[in-house]
């Protein structure tokens, strides 16, 4: 069996680039940076409803890419990795230029894998390639995969199926995940990542805390592309069950390693949701094949 490309099952996090702020808005650099953030979701289209809308992502910051990595060991069975951008968010040189590199040049320019997202295409995708472009990095291998036509790239949105995007049709990762039996949001979203990027109400930054959060979607995302595998017929009904005992035993090895302990949520949503996958403590035998 040829060997297979890794896969990344990923999902990307960003909050409102203050920097972006003043130089698009042209206000003054005595302006405060909280002042500089209310000024921009003003412009946005701020109401007393909704008083931080979603801005142009142009206007923000790539601020964490988490991925699960999937590749093949030397047996030809996979092998499962997390990769956290930024590894240290206590590190201020893992900027945004930091971790725009090490994912499109270091991870996707040297190993060409195959990106699996939920809305990718029409969100992560674009901020990557704009902040990239605005950065100065030269990413040639992610510049092709963002160029692709869909039906001309072995990349997968797993939304291009699932979530729809007519009136009525449209379904969310958490409720595509929760009704599936696969951990969706648990405590965080993204409307909470500029606060706790930025901090807010005298509370402090918490940058580890959106990185958590953003491993959480990447498992999910994931687990519902395993998932999506079963329902195309690329796996039979007794791999995909070892896929998944695969992937639960990988969270539950990251959890027990140092620092992994804010998975524990992760599980005991998912023993929640899929007892039956925790019930019998028997480890599954795994023979990937496609």
């Amino acid at each position: 069996m040829p060997p297979q490309p890794d896969i990344y099952a990923f999902d990307c996090e960003w909050a409102p680039d203050i920097e972006a702020g003043r130089r698009i808005l042209h206000l003054p650099r005595e302006m405060s940076g909280r002042e500089v953030l209310q000024a921009m979701w003003k412009d946005g289209g701020a109401t007393e409803e909704d008083p931080e809308p979603f801005l142009k992502t142009i206007r923000c910051r790539v601020v964490s890419i988490v991925s699960v990595v999937r590749s093949q060991g030397a047996d030809g069975r996979p092998v499962l990795r997390l990769a956290r951008l930024p590894e240290n968010p206590d590190d201020p040189a893992q900027d945004e230029t930091y971790i725009l590199r090490r994912f499109l040049v270091d991870g996707i320019g040297r190993h060409s894998p195959v990106l699996v997202g939920y809305n990718s295409r029409a969100s992560d995708i674009h901020i990557l390639a704009q902040r990239a472009f605005v950065k100065g990095l030269s990413v040639p291998r992610f510049a092709e995969k963002a160029e692709a036509k869909p039906w001309n790239s072995p990349d997968c949105d797993l939304m291009d199926l699932l979530g729809g995007r007519g009136r009525g049709l449209s379904a969310s990762l958490n409720e595509i995940a929760e009704l599936s039996g696969i951990p969706g949001k648990i405590g965080t979203t993204g409307d909470d990542v500029a606060g706790l990027f930025y901090g807010r109400d005298g509370e402090p930054p918490d940058y580890r805390r959106i990185v958590d959060y953003n491993t959480f979607d990447a498992i999910t995302t994931y687990l519902v592309w395993l998932r999506m595998r079963f329902f195309r017929g690329a796996i039979g009904a007794a791999e995909y069950a070892a896929e998944k005992a695969l992937a639960r035993d990988f969270t539950m090895r990251e959890a027990a390693a140092p620092g992994g302990a804010y998975l524990e949520k992760f599980l005991a949503r998912w023993r929640e949701l899929d007892p039956a996958l925790f019930g019998s403590g028997q480890e599954q035998s795994l023979t990937c094949r496609e």
